[in-house]
């Protein structure tokens, strides 16, 4: 495929991104030419980084720290004419700005955020909550803004929107809607910004003094989290840094990006240079979640419905179209844990949510036992862990879990013998069904032509394995008075892998079912890493990680290949991108294969999950990721919901969605693809 740089797709814009920043700008106190100077700095550079969206520091047109310098007419006079100088000044500059300053109104003067956009100032927003308390005197220079609506100020003989009611808007990008508060704001329990947000604002800027002492950053980044989280928007905050005055405080320049709780940037703090702290935020999927989530929906209707009063103040944005990167951290998985500080409690409660979920439907049922399916492959593997601990847990011997390995025409030596050594190393009570004979018996009454000694491996020759090994554990679980505990995955609930109903679709308790395969992988070698078990099991556990996925239901080829799952379903780490992308955010497909090219297209860059093995970092270019999202589509839409439908229990596990029909996914078992496949097919480029 060849780049084509000018091509929609690649345009971060066409997939509803808005690349903005928090600038933290050269400043002098009561210096406001030399201010000015510095705002334009960081507007020219970010004009050169293709940024849409500048914020700035509270007052910092004339510097914060300034007491009862804000009366002072001289200093007004100067910075509502400084406006007007960085409005002409940035008449060419593509960036939106949004600066602090000082502005008067009858006998008033507020604290501001004021817009500037296409050589114009849009409008000014002022302060709601003014601090005056320990350090802070504002209620000393300036008027509360919570009774401003529908009006206008003056700057530089131009009447200008001016409110607390006032959104700014792109006509031309949908989803590029924003609204201000500033600093003390966010303190307050009902924060200005939160009602921007029920207005309509995906963005919510913070310009902030803030002094910064112990303890204090982790406050904003407490605040601005919750913001994001209880706004369902984007939520930037940037604070004044070096040059405000320190007669009595101090100031680190603290900046930072959050998205729907997810911290996405962060500038360097106490940093004497001016510094621009850039990202591109995803308005589409925070539209998404505010379409599913009728919280939010309600919200807004009991405070009165905020959209009807907020006054949208729209501009034309303008912007250099084609490929300008993506500046946003994309997890390759995101299903696996990825804080660093808490990894190990994530992968604790992860693996825990499971056995604690098993143990619960133990004492429900009062089992004898727990039946299960040993293949030496992962997910078995996985679901023997979940069950060794919780018989651990409950004080039980690990005999009563009764594991059978159920070798058929293609079980390797290899897997057969992982499946021994795991259940001797676990010390559960092993067995071995050899279901061959019993499959020839079936191919043979139903006339299938591998009776006849012909090579035909088709769909049914596959099932009827798969169908047995479940038939013959659900005898043995009433034989033994047990329950069959099901080992089947997420990943493969999403692309249908599985055979239904007497087959691996089918269990008494599906404790896998919330897990895709990317997060089973990670927690067996977290249990390793942790000694979650003795080194004999570790040993194994190790083996079967590093052992090729596949069913095993078909012979291998002349030249010894082994049926490959992956190579028919795709790599299950690109599925699991599509399935988070596309069932929790609810993303369209090129949307998704955008995100995906972003994060797979270059193994060097980017993060990856702590401990992953080096020979397993991939790559994928942009062909290799449209064919398997295409073929996931067929799948996961057009085929094979009804044996989602049909699920037995298990618990959810990862926020990032399940697939059951009484929790997260509720779909008809009929649909077509067509609308998917058509949207991906409509928005990529040309592909060789």
């Amino acid at each position: 495929m060849t780049h084509r740089p000018d091509h929609p797709f690649f345009d971060s814009h066409t997939h509803g991104f808005v690349r903005i920043a928090t600038a933290t700008p050269k400043v002098r106190t009561a210096d406001v030419s030399y201010n000015v100077e510095g705002i334009l700095d960081l507007a020219r550079q970010a004009h050169e980084r293709r940024i849409d969206l500048v914020l700035y520091p509270e007052l910092c047109v004339s510097s914060y720290a300034l007491d009862d310098l804000h009366l002072q007419n001289a200093l007004l006079d100067r910075v509502e004419a400084a406006l007007a100088e960085l409005a002409e000044a940035t008449a060419e500059i593509d960036p939106v700005l949004v600066v602090g300053a000082a502005l008067r109104r009858g006998t008033c003067i507020y604290n501001c955020a004021v817009t500037i956009a296409g050589g114009r100032v849009l409008g000014a927003v002022p302060k709601v909550y003014l601090p005056n308390y320990r350090e802070f005197y504002e209620k000393r220079w300036f008027a509360r803004g919570n009774d401003c609506e529908g009006l206008t100020i003056p700057i530089e003989g131009k009447e200008v929107p001016f409110g607390t009611d006032l959104l700014f808007g792109a006509s031309n990008l949908a989803g590029f809607v924003f609204g201000l508060e500033i600093c003390e704001d966010f303190w307050a329990p009902e924060p200005p910004g939160i009602r921007a947000a029920m207005a309509g604002a995906t963005i919510v800027l913070n310009l902030s003094a803030s002094n910064i002492t112990i303890g204090k950053s982790e406050e904003r980044h407490l605040l601005s989290r919750a913001s994001s989280f209880r706004g369902y928007c984007a939520y930037a905050y940037s604070a004044s840094g070096h040059g405000e005055s320190t007669t009595d405080l101090a100031w680190d320049g603290q900046g930072m990006i959050y998205e729907l709780g997810d911290l996405l940037a962060e500038s360097a703090r106490f940093d004497m240079t001016p510094e621009l702290c850039v990202v591109d935020v995803d308005t589409r999927r925070i539209l998404a979640d505010r379409f599913r989530v009728g919280t939010f929906n309600d919200g807004c209707k009991d405070a009165g419905d905020p959209q009807s009063r907020y006054r949208k103040i729209t501009f034309e944005h303008r912007y250099q179209e084609g490929d300008a990167g993506l500046i946003r951290p994309i997890r390759r998985f995101p299903f696996v844990p990825n804080r660093a500080d808490k990894l190990d409690a994530d992968c604790f409660e992860a693996f825990n949510i499971q056995v604690d979920a098993l143990i619960r439907r133990l004492e429900a049922t009062g089992s004898k036992c727990l039946v299960i399916g040993i293949s030496g492959g992962l997910d078995s593997t996985h679901a023997l862990i979940v069950a060794a601990k919780a018989m651990d847990r409950m004080g039980r011997p690990r005999t009563d879990i009764r594991g059978y390995t159920m070798p058929g025409f293609a079980t390797s030596e290899g897997t057969k013998s992982n499946a021994w050594r795991l259940m001797k190393a676990f010390g559960i009570n092993a067995e071995e069904i050899d279901i061959r004979p019993a499959a020839n018996t079936m191919l043979h009454d139903i006339g299938h032509a591998y009776a006849n000694g012909e090579p035909v491996y088709d769909t049914t020759f596959e099932n009827v394995q798969a169908g047995l090994r479940t038939d013959y554990l659900f005898r043995l679980a009433g034989h033994h008075r047990g329950f069959v505990l099901g080992t089947g995955d997420l990943s493969e609930l999403a692309l249908g892998w599985c055979t239904y109903g007497v087959g691996d679709q089918m269990s008494h308790y599906a404790v896998n079912a919330g897990v895709p395969k990317t997060l089973i992988q990670y927690l067996i070698r977290w249990a390793v890493s942790t000694n979650q078990f003795d080194p004999d099991v570790d040993s194994v556990l190790e083996d079967i990680v590093a052992t090729e996925i596949s069913p095993e239901l078909v012979p291998s080829s002349k030249d010894g290949a082994i049926q490959s799952t992956e190579a028919i379903i795709g790599p299950y780490e690109l599925n699991d991108f599509f399935l988070h992308h596309i069932v929790r955010w609810g993303q369209s497909p090129s949307h998704v294969a955008f995100l995906c090219w972003h994060a797979w297209k270059d193994a060097k860059a980017g993060s990856w999950p702590i401990g992953f093995p080096a020979d397993g970092k991939h790559e994928y270019d942009l062909a290799t990721i449209a064919h398997w999202l295409e073929k996931f589509l067929q799948r996961f839409f057009g085929f094979s919901q009804f044996k989602r439908s049909a699920l037995p229990n298990g618990p959810k596990v990862s926020a990032g969605g399940a697939l059951s029909p009484r929790g997260d996914w509720r779909a008809p078992s009929d649909a077509v693809a067509d609308v998917w496949l058509a949207e991906l097919s409509a928005s990529l480029p040309p592909l060789d």
